[in-house]
């Protein structure tokens, strides 16, 4: 007779089974998501800035991408699995940070946590996530990445005594943010009244009341803070929301980074890197890499998709650092095609995200489970048995960005310094 625990375990291998069969894609898991939330959360998770063009064209670029497969190979043994810093991870995906998760779905962070932890990915949490980087840590102490938002006021003092707490909690990699100088208009949001400090309208209370299933997750979880900033803010109503609207973005000056990385001991990322220059000056003040990501169309809807600027700054500084690639990554196919144009490992927001909206607890364990089952079966598909052998794929990117692309900018503007670094960076 099995165990209480080994029992607990066949359920929900049973359970998760019987989710990839009635929800294969990431598509059936949105249709689902949009009748279990508030419309509010829904849009929230969907949207993107002004147009949203820069959200479209992340998919749209992704799509375009050919992997010619070699057929003939020997594939019964294929290997998913990727080392990232010292640790082999099941498959190059990790879990983005949505910021404010717990109102998209009550008790999200720990449920990311956990997934992650059970699944062997990354997880980077947020500066905004809803439960702290300490509990964080106890959920997923094999996984856990930190996501460092900048907090200019009075020199980062919050943004260093964050830094110091994740590595105090144990968090494997750091990884700052660049893409938030400013502000951005995000229509959706607007016009559903999701700001901040968020209050709920008659308009947001009904909208609740319709979505039972997330009405039963926050009278389990709670109303959803902002977990990591209270011990800066206090507890209190609105003060959480309150510093987060006065104090969080003004983005990270290029100094301020470097003061980060002189005082954080492992190894470090900048996300939000769209130009080989800036990889290339992320490499000089001593990162461990960068991840390219155009924030999944959130800040910049005139910004390249990022899977479009992903070859050149492999090709520049992909020797010296790990570049990974965040934004418009929703299958495992999607996977294999950014190893394929130079990534040594992707990250994933909305999907994960989704799942939880669409089947609660399990959803960020049923996608990641479906992430890597992906993978693995393009990389056999493609006669491919490993991540390495991946990045060597025949691939086909007709959108992608080149060098000449990027030089023609400078030289326009005259920015003689700018392309100058970037002509050394590529001929090195």
């Amino acid at each position: 007779m099995p165990g209480g625990g080994d029992t607990q375990d066949l359920k929900l291998e049973g359970r998760l089974a019987s989710l990839r069969r009635r929800y294969p894609s990431i598509d059936d898991l949105e249709r689902r998501a949009r009748r279990r939330i508030p419309h509010f959360a829904y849009e929230f998770i969907q949207g993107g800035a002004g147009d949203e063009s820069g959200l479209t064209r992340n998919r749209a670029a992704l799509r375009g991408i050919e992997v010619v497969p070699r057929y003939g190979m020997d594939v019964s043994k294929v290997d998913t699995t990727v080392e990232l810093f010292g640790r082999r991870y099941a498959a190059p995906i990790g879990i983005s940070p949505i910021g404010f998760d717990g109102l998209m779905w009550p008790g999200a962070t720990q449920r990311f946590a956990r997934a992650a932890q059970a699944s062997n990915i990354p997880y980077l949490v947020g500066t905004l996530a809803t439960a702290t980087i300490e509990k964080v840590a106890e959920w997923a102490p094999d996984v856990t990445w930190f996501q460092l938002y900048p907090l200019p006021a009075d020199d980062h003092r919050v943004s260093f005594d964050l830094a110091a707490r994740a590595e105090a909690a144990g968090a494997k990699v750091l990884v700052a943010t660049l893409d938030v100088p400013v502000r951005v208009k995000r229509p959706r949001d607007l016009r559903n009244g999701f700001v901040i400090p968020f209050r709920m309208s008659p308009k947001h209370v009904l909208d609740a009341l319709l979505a039972v299933p997330w009405l039963f997750a926050l009278a389990r979880e709670g109303m959803p803070r902002f977990a990591n900033i209270e011990r800066y803010s206090g507890s209190d109503g609105d003060a959480g929301p309150r510093f987060v609207q006065q104090h969080v973005g003004g983005g990270f000056t290029w100094e301020a980074l470097a003061r980060v990385r002189d005082k954080w001991p492992r190894p470090m990322l900048v996300k939000g890197v769209m130009h080989p220059d800036d990889a290339e000056r992320a490499m000089q003040l001593g990162m461990d890499g960068v991840i390219v990501s155009n924030h999944g169309g959130r800040q910049f809807d005139a910004a390249p998709a990022s899977i479009d600027v992903l070859p050149h700054i492999a090709r520049t500084v992909g020797k010296r650092g790990t570049v990974m690639l965040d934004s418009g990554v929703t299958s495992g196919v999607d996977m294999l095609r950014a190893i394929a144009c130079g990534a040594q490992g992707t990250f994933a927001g909305r999907a994960f995200m989704l799942g939880l909206a669409a089947l609660g607890d399990h959803g960020a364990t049923h996608v990641a489970r479906a992430f890597v089952e992906e993978f693995g079966s393009a990389l056999g598909q493609s006669g491919i048995t490993d991540v390495a052998t991946a990045r060597r794929a025949p691939v086909r990117h007709p959108t992608a960005w080149t060098k000449a692309d990027f030089e023609r900018w400078n030289e326009w503007v005259g920015d003689d310094q700018t392309s100058g670094a970037l002509r050394a960076a590529s001929a090195a």
